[in-house]
């Protein structure tokens, strides 16, 4: 009798770990398709005029099929590093900024862009700095910028 109940415990607990494993491999499946396929192109750092503030533009292109955040960025050249939206005239510092499945998030002049506070150089014209971007799903990116000039405008 106890034979019995073992193999039928025995049983139920195969069959239940069997469903869970089902339903977490099904879920990692759907899961690993949908991802953000990241790729920065376009960046540079225009040499700025003072010592102590500068800007950064960049094109981070999402090839994938979800989205992700650019949630910070860190540099070799600057502690305090922020991103701001411009709408109109207004210039307002953002968390993060969002990058949707197969678009584009661009930070270019008049737009939304990266601020660099208290330098610690001033870069100047030919010189490289380096950024690291960080997203809320996706790996860090490592870049290494070059600065132009101050006037600098890329061709699109």
């Amino acid at each position: 009798m106890s034979q019995v109940r073992t193999v039928a415990v025995a049983g139920a607990l195969a069959l239940t770990a069997g469903l869970a494993l089902a339903g977490c491999s099904a879920g990692s499946a759907s899961g690993s398709g949908s991802r953000a396929e990241l790729e920065v192109e376009g960046a540079y750092v225009p040499q700025p005029v003072t010592d102590e503030v500068a800007s950064g533009y960049l094109v981070v292109r999402n090839s994938g099929s979800a989205g992700d955040r650019l949630t910070s960025v860190t540099s070799d050249f600057s502690d305090d590093v922020t991103m701001h939206r411009t709408v109109g005239t207004t210039m307002r510092e953002v968390n993060s900024f969002e990058i949707p499945a197969g678009g584009d998030l661009e930070l270019e002049r008049g737009g939304s862009h990266l601020m660099f506070m208290k330098l610690r150089h001033k870069p100047e014209k030919g010189e490289k700095v380096s950024l690291e971007l960080h997203f809320a799903r996706s790996e860090p990116i490592k870049l290494e910028v070059p600065v132009e000039a101050t006037n600098y405008a890329p061709r699109k």
